[in-house]
């Protein structure tokens, strides 16, 4: 095996972000909701160890839920939504 085919790589979706009190997280339980800032027909960013590398759209094929790239991602535009 090449030496590439060693790296490990996380990838990650991020379907949106929400911000709270620390307490209100806190004493949210089994159940609790956490509304997002995006809607359902947003694209999503798919990041790869936490740096964002493209962008895409949630589908869904029976009981699966797939990922489409749509495009690369904007790194600029990531970290000033954050």
């Amino acid at each position: 095996m090449s030496q590439l085919g060693a790296v490990q790589i996380e990838i990650a979706v991020l379907l949106g972000r929400s911000k709270m009190p620390i307490q209100q997280f806190l004493r949210m339980g089994r159940g609790a909701v956490i509304p997002l800032d995006s809607g359902e027909d947003d694209q999503v960013w798919i990041l790869a160890n936490n740096h964002p590398i493209a962008r895409g759209d949630v589908v869904l094929q029976g009981d699966r839920i797939s990922i489409t790239i749509s495009g690369v991602a904007d790194a600029n535009e990531f970290f000033a939504a954050a």
